[in-house]
């Protein structure tokens, strides 16, 4: 994988990146690979829906009040027929599942990251 392209901070400036909890987690069989259909908190942002393939990495119950990382301005994606509003954030390490991004203290959903 070469260089990554660059952008500049402008360009950063225009994710809107907030702090989420996560209130309700589902299967989702429909979708091509193993996912869960999750409904997050944003705050003062409303209740928004995301696809998230971490099943490898986290179970149903683990993830329910969990604090997480989302961006909130991306357009949504229609996923097996689930229309998907935010992005999830966590790392990706190489052959290993998903690790979901936190806040280390406390934050209250819908808090906005710079």
């Amino acid at each position: 994988m070469g260089k990554e392209r660059e952008i500049t901070l402008a360009d950063f400036k225009k994710l809107d990146i907030r702090v989420g909890r996560i209130l309700q987690v589902n299967d989702f069989p429909e979708a091509r690979r193993p996912a869960y259909k999750i409904e997050v908190d944003c705050g003062p942002l409303g209740v928004k829906r995301s696809s998230a393939q971490i099943t490898d990495g986290y179970s149903k119950e683990e993830l329910i009040n969990r604090k997480v990382l989302c961006v909130v301005n991306l357009p949504p994606l229609k996923i097996a027929g689930f229309k998907s509003e935010v992005l999830i954030l966590g790392a990706c390490p190489k052959n290993e599942p998903v690790n979901l991004l936190k806040t280390e203290k406390e934050i209250s959903a819908g808090t906005r990251i710079l």
